[in-house]
């Protein structure tokens, strides 16, 4: 327990927030591999409470209220018994389980809760030991569900707030309750902002998006997002938190528009697709405030963020991820890179195989249906092509040579037969051939008009008819 008690005194003695937590962290340091097994042998059940107050706290050197002390011994009692079935369970011990483990944890964590919401009034500095114990609850819920759950169930991903192959998150849905307690907590504080739990609010919130996130719960987001807006006149500016913290938040705001996209996406008139693309330029710039601020080490966060940030901008601007930009990121790499380059060249078959390799893993990652859009950019590519290989026309006297404004059908149609000619077709119908002209030039992807009668598409002069192409 000297260990343990040492720390906990050196921390609080220095005011220092992030020690104060690492004393929780419920695992061995390389320097001080057996802490927890100290910690546990140190006392038993019958003498806990005096043991732990005499500890922490015999002696002058720290100057603590005695209602603050009492919350303080609590936490630590709760922290001692869940330590001890971490022992049990690391040594085999008959009974031992990991939702024992679970249960333990949750009497810490709402020990803590106890300690700030009451009149024992844990200050505000001691803050990171509230995000540190939600942080091992919700990882002890994790292995509790996944222990639980049928054989051959998911564990960990690249991306652990991707929703679990598991029938039942029981654990994680306790958890995610006990940690939006802590997000209250810290909300609706009415201390002064100096000595506010409102400084807190921030990581405890990107706690419980990533555990929605994990249940498959993302709806109950907006429940937060609205609480912290209606709160916003109250709470210090986003830029005066960490940057940790913001980057946190603004990747997961960005993802919570991108998914309402893919909602909308499933109408197709004219109103809901621009509720899609407004979700989506939405979902771009919280993406993007959270990539520009994103340590350039943080390479697994980086990677997250490009997962959806990709995708945006493949909708909202056309525009492709380069080599350089994926090359330090294999597995977005083998993710994207065949779907782009079938993009670029208006291969549609390429880009049919690409979608249908890649989807599991972009149902997984919930990014399907925006990718899926790309397949009206790769169609307009072909297009393109066509257009640009049928020259100029002739200039009249006195005019200056304009690209050829007025395609026959048909030649999209032969640029049809030829792009999906590996897939056995060997007749277009004339009818689809316009549907998709039209799909074109309805979503802004060209310019023109179709003329039915004359068999012919009058399309945009003056390097207009693919906008943002410069054609």
């Amino acid at each position: 327990m000297s260990t343990l008690a040492g720390e906990f005194k050196s921390a609080y003695s220095a005011g220092s927030g992030d020690a104060l937590a690492a004393v929780f962290t419920p695992i061995g340091t390389q320097n001080k591999p057996y802490r927890l097994q100290s910690f546990y042998d140190f006392t038993n059940a019958a003498s806990l409470q005096k043991d732990l107050s005499f500890a922490l706290f015999h002696g002058k050197s720290l100057k603590v209220p005695r209602a603050e002390q009492t919350a303080w011994v609590d936490i630590f009692a709760a922290y001692w018994e869940a330590v001890g079935e971490l022992l049990k369970y690391e040594q085999d011990w008959p009974g031992a389980s990991l939702v024992a483990i679970f249960t333990a944890w949750k009497k810490v964590a709402n020990a803590l809760i106890r300690g700030y919401s009451s009149s024992a009034g844990i200050p505000a500095w001691t803050l990171p030991c509230l995000y540190t114990v939600g942080k091992y609850l919700r990882t002890f819920a994790i292995n509790a569900d996944i222990k639980a759950a049928p054989q051959g169930a998911s564990s960990f991903g690249f991306q652990d707030d991707v929703a679990a192959d598991i029938e039942k998150n029981a654990h994680l849905e306790e958890a995610a309750r006990i940690i939006n307690r802590m997000f209250t907590l810290c909300l609706s504080d009415r201390a002064p902002m100096e000595e506010s739990r409102k400084w807190g609010i921030y990581q405890t919130t990107n706690l419980i998006f990533k555990t929605y996130f994990r249940i498959n719960s993302v709806g109950l987001t907006k429940n937060l997002l609205r609480a912290i807006n209606a709160q916003s006149a109250d709470l210090p500016p986003l830029e005066a938190f960490p940057k940790s913290h913001i980057v946190t938040f603004e990747y997961y705001v960005g993802v919570i528009h991108f998914l309402d996209e893919n909602y909308a996406e499933v109408r197709e008139d004219a109103f809901f697709r621009v509720i899609g693309l407004t979700q989506l330029m939405q979902a771009e710039k919280h993406l993007a405030t959270a990539w520009s601020m994103c340590h350039r080490g943080a390479s697994k966060n980086r990677e997250l963020i490009l997962t959806y940030l990709i995708p945006c901008h493949l909708v909202t601007t056309h525009t492709l991820p380069s080599d350089q930009l994926l090359a330090p990121f294999p597995r977005l790499e083998k993710l994207f890179r065949p779907l782009s380059n079938c993009i670029r060249k208006g291969d549609l078959v390429g880009f049919d195989k690409a979608m249908s390799a890649g989807e599991e893993e972009f149902v997984k990652r919930r990014i399907y249906l925006p990718l899926e859009r790309g397949r009206d950019i790769a169609l307009r590519n072909l297009f393109r092509k066509v257009f640009i290989v049928g020259g100029f026309e002739e200039a009249k006297e006195g005019q200056t040579s304009l690209r050829r404004t007025r395609v026959p059908v048909v030649e999209f149609a032969a640029a049809l037969r030829i792009g999906t000619h590996a897939t056995g077709r060997t007749r277009i119908d004339m009818d689809e051939v316009e549907c998709l002209l039209s799909n074109l030039i309805y979503k802004g992807l060209m310019k023109g008009y179709i003329a039915r009668e004359r068999g012919i598409v009058v399309l945009s002069k003056n390097n207009s008819a693919f906008p943002g192409t410069g054609v």
